[in-house]
Order: C-alpha cells, then sequence, then structure tokens
C-alpha cells in the first residue's frame, strides 16, 4: 500500500477501542470506529475503508452477522478480534467471511503485522495470465472472469487462488499456504485454509460440493488442476 491505509475499527469495549485506536495510528493508519455493529454498518455506508477489524462479541447484532451483511456486497478485508481461540467461534467467524482472525487480548504491533499482510494480498504482481477451462487470471489486473463473467474474491481469496495457480498440479500443504497467503509464523492453525478453499470453491466451482479445479489432495492439502 502506497497511500496510508483506512481502518474501520468495530470494538464495544471502550479501554480496547481507545487503545487500538491510538496504537494503529501510530502505526501509521487512519483509523475510523465504531462501538456497535449497527453503527459500524452505518459507517460502512458513508466511507470506503481498506479495512474492517471487527469484534466478535457486540451488543446488539455480533461480528459474525456483521461480517455477513458486509460480504453480501463488498468484498473487502476481514479481521476477527476474538476474545478466545474457541474453535467454533473462529470457524463460524471464517466460514462468515473473515479473512484472519486475532485472539484478544492483541498488542497493536501484531494486529498492524496481520492487516498490513492481508492488504499486501490485494496488490498487483506479474503481468502474466493463466486460463483453466472456464476460469481466467489476469495477474496484472488482479481479476478472474469465469465464462467471461467477473468474479467477486476477497483479497484473501484472490492470493490463495494466484498461489495454487503458480504451480498447477502440484500439491501445496496447509502450512505451505498459510505461510505463503496469510504470512503467518504459527503454521498450526489449517482453519484459515480450509474455510478460505470452501469459500472460494463456491465461487469458482460449478459443482462446489464435487470440485473438479481446486482439489484436496488428503493427508497433504490442495491443488489447482488443469481441465481436460
Amino acid at each position: 500500500m502506497t497511500s496510508v491505509p483506512f481502518l474501520l475499527l468495530i470494538e464495544d469495549d471502550d479501554a480496547i477501542r481507545t487503545a487500538l485506536e491510538l496504537s494503529l495510528s501510530r502505526q501509521g493508519h487512519r483509523v475510523a470506529t465504531a462501538a456497535s455493529g449497527e453503527d459500524g454498518l452505518l459507517l460502512l455506508k458513508e466511507q470506503r475503508p481498506d479495512l474492517v477489524v471487527l469484534d466478535v462479541m457486540l451488543p446488539g447484532i455480533d461480528g459474525f452477522e456483521v461480517c455477513r451483511r458486509i460480504r453480501r456486497t463488498d468484498q473487502l478485508p476481514i479481521i476477527l478480534l476474538t476474545a478466545r481461540n474457541d474453535d467454533i467461534d473462529v470457524v463460524v467467524g471464517l466460514e462468515s467471511g473473515a479473512d484472519d482472525y486475532v485472539v484478544k487480548p492483541v498488542q497493536g504491533r501484531v494486529l498492524d503485522a496481520r492487516i498490513r499482510a492481508v492488504l499486501r494480498r490485494g496488490e498487483r504482481e506479474s503481468t502474466d495470465s493463466a486460463s483453466f477451462g472456464s476460469l481466467v487470471i489476469d495477474r496484472a489486473a488482479m481479476t478472474v472472469t469465469k465464462n467471461g463473467l467477473d468474479l467477486q474474491l476477497t483479497p484473501t481469496e484472490l492470493r490463495l487462488l494466484l498461489e495454487l495457480s503458480r504451480r498447477p498440479g502440484q500439491a501445496l500443504s496447509r502450512q505451505q499456504l498459510l505461510r505463503l497467503v496469510w504470512e503467518h509464523d504459527y503454521l498450526g492453525d489449517s482453519r484459515l485454509v480450509d474455510a478460505c478453499v470452501q469459500r472460494l470453491r463456491a465461487k469458482v466451482e460449478d459443482v462446489p460440493s464435487s470440485p473438479t479445479l481446486i482439489r484436496t489432495v488428503r493427508g497433504v492439502g490442495y491443488r489447482l488442476d488443469v481441465p481436460a
């Protein structure tokens, strides 16, 4: 990102919201804040942030529902804040469309690193393109079409597809994908990969329940197949 990233922080705890706003501002971000999901959604209609940092436990509509509502119309990156590393909370959040999550309490520099990693996923790269049957990936424009129609992918979904498409027919482990896509040092969280693959399949496969492009390699990870 060459410009100053603009973030929307949705967090109901006054102390946490103030501390994260101050820390992220010191890290070079512009930050707008909201104390509820409803207020956050209203702000989204008025402003266009580069990324949303979203607490799970909110008064009124919770963070999962806020995430779902954003995803109905927008593919901007979302990082969830969760108070505990609970499997159910994490999985529900990722299935709702979140790109990443961090467990509270979180240090501002750690959240900043996650934010910048997510934002890098949408940056332009090499100028080549690739076709996989009716699926066409334009790396220069950072767009993906299927049967001539644009697919609305989140930056994380796009980065995952780009990494798989660089090595067609080659199996990539979940650990490799975590490093390449999420830039995670901790490689034990395969839930990020599995949830993103599930969301990506829903957009690129003709029949997501019987995938022919993004194939599961049992005991390893995933590969992108070239249609015959």
